[in-house]
C-alpha cells in the first residue's frame, strides 16, 4: 500500500497532507490558504433583469394598449379611424365650398338614396359629424376596438355598416311616404344627414351582449340615455329615433354575435371544468 495518498488523475499528494484531507479533482484550481475549493460566498443580492417585472406591472401595459386599435390586432378599426381623422381634418381646414359640396353629396336624404343608395350610404359613413372631439368619435375608437377583438374585423364591419344602413333606411323611407301622402313638405326630401353615429350605436348594442353583466347594463344605459335625451330635446328627432333603432338592432344581433364569438374562442368547456387554468386560457379571445 502506498504511503502517500494520490490525487485523482494520478498526481501524488503532498507529503504534509494526511489521509483525511480532501482530494482535489482535476480542473479545480487550488485556492489560497490551501482550501480545496472556495465555498460559495454569500453573494450580494442580484437585481432581476429589467425584462423581469412583477406580473401585475407586466399585465397593466398590454391591457391598456388593448383598449386602443392597432394595425395587427384590430385592422378594421385602425384603418377606419385613420380615414375618419383624415376626413375630419379636411372638413375643418379644407376649402369651405368644397367641404360643403362633399357633405351635401354624402347626405343620406331621400333624394340621394333614390339616385345612388349604395354610394351615398358608404359616403355618409366617411365623415364624423362634430369632428374628432365629438362623443361618437371617441365611442367609435373604444367600442369598435373592443368589439373587433371579440368577433373579428369583417364581422365588426358587418355590424357597423348593417346598423348604419338599416337605421338610415328606417328613418328616411317614412319621410318619403309622408311627402308622397302630403303630410310633409317636399323640402323634407333634402336634408343634411351624414356621420357614423348610427353605426356606433349599433356596435354599442352589440358589444353589450358580449360583456359580463357588470359591463353590459351600464353600457346599455349610456346608449339609451344618449338616444332618449336627444328625443326629449327634440332638436333632430329623426336622427335620435335612428340612434335608438340602431341600438336596438345591435341588441337584436346578440344570438348571432354569441355564435360568432364561440367560433373564434372554441367550444365552451364542460360545467365541471370552468375553473381549469388551461381552459380559461383557451377561452381568452
Amino acid at each position: 500500500m502506498a504511503s502517500a495518498v494520490e490525487a485523482a488523475g494520478g498526481a501524488p499528494a503532498s507529503e504534509g497532507v494526511g489521509e483525511g484531507a480532501p482530494v482535489l479533482l482535476p480542473g479545480v484550481p487550488r485556492q489560497r490558504g490551501g482550501a480545496a475549493a472556495a465555498p460559495v460566498a454569500a453573494a450580494e443580492p442580484v437585481e432581476p433583469p429589467a425584462s423581469v417585472a412583477p406580473a401585475g406591472r407586466r399585465a397593466a401595459g398590454p391591457r391598456l394598449r388593448r383598449l386602443l386599435p392597432t394595425p395587427t390586432g384590430t385592422p378594421f378599426t385602425f384603418c377606419y379611424a385613420l380615414l375618419l381623422v383624415g376626413t375630419s381634418l379636411y372638413a375643418e381646414h379644407g376649402d369651405p365650398s368644397v367641404v360643403s359640396a362633399l357633405l351635401q353629396g354624402s347626405s343620406t336624404d331621400v333624394v340621394h338614396l333614390t339616385q345612388a343608395p349604395l354610394l351615398v350610404l358608404i359616403a355618409s359613413a366617411l365623415w364624423s359629424a362634430g369632428g374628432l372631439a365629438s362623443g361618437f368619435a371617441v365611442a367609435f375608437l373604444f367600442v369598435l376596438t373592443a368589439l373587433e377583438r371579440r368577433i373579428g374585423g369583417v364581422r365588426t364591419a358587418t355590424v357597423f355598416f348593417g346598423g348604419h344602413a338599416l337605421a338610415t333606411l328606417a328613418t328616411e323611407v317614412p319621410v318619403a311616404f309622408s311627402v308622397a301622402a302630403g303630410e310633409l313638405p317636399e323640402s323634407s326630401l333634402h336634408r343634411l344627414d351624414y356621420g357614423i353615429s348610427f353605426g356606433v350605436m349599433a356596435c354599442i348594442g352589440a358589444l353589450a351582449g358580449l360583456l359580463p353583466a357588470w359591463g353590459r347594463w351600464p353600457l346599455l344605459a349610456v346608449g339609451c340615455f344618449q338616444a332618449l335625451s336627444g328625443l326629449l330635446d327634440y332638436v333632430d328627432p329623426m336622427t335620435d329615433w335612428g340612434h335608438l333603432l340602431s341600438l336596438a338592432l345591435g341588441v337584436a344581433a346578440w344570438p348571432l354575435l354569441h355564435y360568432w364569438w364561440r367560433q373564434r374562442t372554441g367550444p365552451a368547456p364542460l360545467p365541471g371544468d370552468l375553473g381549469h387554468p388551461a381552459l380559461r386560457a383557451a377561452r381568452v379571445p
